[in-house]
């Protein structure tokens, strides 16, 4: 083989293993800071992370949810946690099924550890459900959680309610009363849900009125619950975060894009001594 070959048949295969070899150092990565937390904290650290992935071939945004395979694994590692062991659930989540959401809420309520969740941007809907199970949540001061109204495929149940409210019955179409019936059905079992976690934290009738604020479509599904929120709720939150979360969350960095939409240079950006002294 000529030299020319070599060169491009190397150049080839280093092209090739270039993401491979990327992927296996940000798990490195991810894997050491993981072990520098949990005993710095004395815990078992789990992160439940959903990041909006790139079909490499086509190019279109697949979005990740809460689901039974991120279920069986939370509550795997729970069950491999003993029992007086503290948890720290790292949470950034669009939300998901309420199903595979509510498991993870029970299991950690059930934990006899002190759980606490952490928040370092978002955890929404399903997200929120499994915070609501947590003896502390843990925000940045910017993240947010958000309401957990059940949705029907498209469809908030609570708008479908309001249209069988708001129409004589012999106007609706049987698939609408159809979807009232789940729609009634699926607030009721997220209210219960909802109580259910918040037992513990606060007194009967508070934790139903803020179970039923949080279920029955008080605001849009994508309302954003600021900590500050969230403690006039009730809710034990703290927006202490610890910096190696942050971190850590830069170890799930979002799949590549042709053009980047955010830039700015890495590292902390230190005031000048002019600028702490104008203060």
């Amino acid at each position: 083989m000529d030299p020319f070959s070599l060169i491009f048949w190397l150049f080839f295969i280093l092209v090739a293993l270039q993401p491979v070899m990327r992927q296996r150092m940000l798990e490195a990565s991810r894997t050491r800071l993981i072990a520098r937390l949990e005993e710095e904290r004395n815990s078992r650290v789990i992160l439940l992370v959903h990041r909006q992935e790139t079909m490499s071939l086509l190019g279109f945004p697949l979005m990740r949810f809460i689901d039974i395979h991120d279920s069986e694994e939370v509550i795997r590692a729970i069950h491999l946690t003993d029992k007086d062991t503290p948890i720290d659930l790292v949470i950034h989540t669009p939300g998901g099924l309420v199903l595979a959401a509510l498991q993870i809420a029970r299991a950690i309520a059930r934990h006899e550890g002190r759980v606490r969740v952490i928040v370092p941007h978002y955890a929404m809907s399903g997200g929120t459900l499994i915070a609501l199970a947590a003896d502390e949540i843990i925000m940045s001061p910017h993240a947010v959680l958000g309401p957990v109204d059940p949705q029907l495929g498209q469809q908030a149940a609570a708008s479908i309610l309001k249209v069988v409210e708001q129409k004589p019955v012999e106007k609706i179409d049987d698939q609408t009363l159809i979807l009232a019936d789940q729609a009634a059905k699926a607030q009721k079992q997220v209210c219960d849900a909802v109580s259910e976690l918040l037992a513990d934290k606060l007194p009967e009738d508070e934790a139903r009125a803020l179970a039923e604020k949080l279920s029955i479509g008080t605001w849009t599904h994508d309302y954003p619950i600021t900590p500050e929120q969230a403690r006039e709720f009730g809710l034990n939150v703290s927006t202490d975060m610890p910096e190696a979360f942050l971190q850590l969350m830069s170890l799930y960095p979002q799949p590549v894009q042709h053009i980047p939409s955010v830039e700015y240079l890495p590292g902390r950006r230190e005031a000048s001594e002019q600028q702490r002294t104008r203060r």
